[in-house]
């Protein structure tokens, strides 16, 4: 009895945590997205503290600057992945079954 209990127990807590209709692409990239935004803006701030004496250092930070472009946003994938044959096709009788 205990273990219907509890196995109805965590069945209703999955059921709340990932809920039917919830679009969790959406949240994954809206996730994903921030954290390339703040790792980006993290890379830029420890840049720009390096105290630079030297026209070579001020001519690193503006390369390493030019190399750190915005990231665009992922929407689609480059290419779909093919779909999977939606009718299973019977393997072929052996000779010796006629």
């Amino acid at each position: 009895m205990f273990f219907l209990l509890r196995s109805a127990f965590w069945l209703t807590v999955a059921f709340l945590v990932i809920r039917p209709g919830v679009d969790m692409r959406a949240s994954a990239e809206s996730v994903a997205n921030e954290a390339m935004t703040r790792g980006s803006q993290f890379v830029a701030q420890q840049i720009q503290a390096i105290e630079c004496d030297s026209l070579q250092c001020y001519g690193g930070k503006a390369i390493i600057a030019a190399t750190l472009p915005p990231i665009p946003p992922s929407v689609t994938p480059m290419h779909v992945a093919p779909e999977a044959d939606p009718i299973p096709y019977p393997r072929p009788r052996p000779q010796r079954a006629g």
